[in-house]
């Protein structure tokens, strides 16, 4: 899916007030925004009954270049993991 087709869901979705395109892609962005900022300041963001969005620190790590075959050293990184919840992964 992508961000056009999200906002078009939301717009035609059952219970939503009519809203135009644009405001619903600026109610859609401030979510997404508001998710960021959460697991940016190392919490998490959790919606019950889809899952949890945490911030998990990668150490460093020797890898391989599989063109040159040759080792190298993969940097400390942050990324973030994605679990869900029950629910959500029983209807999958």
């Amino acid at each position: 899916m992508t961000k056009n087709e999200l906002i078009e869901a939301v717009q035609q979705a059952d219970g939503v007030p009519e809203l135009t395109k644009k405001s619903t892609a600026a109610v859609v962005d401030a979510v997404f925004e508001a998710i960021k900022e959460a697991i940016d300041n190392g919490s998490r963001f959790s919606y019950p009954g889809f899952g949890t969005f945490k911030m998990k620190e990668r150490q460093a790590r020797k890898g391989r270049n599989p063109k040159t075959n040759k080792e190298i050293m993969i940097p400390a990184r942050k990324t973030v993991t994605f679990k869900p919840a029950p629910s959500f992964r029983d209807d999958l």
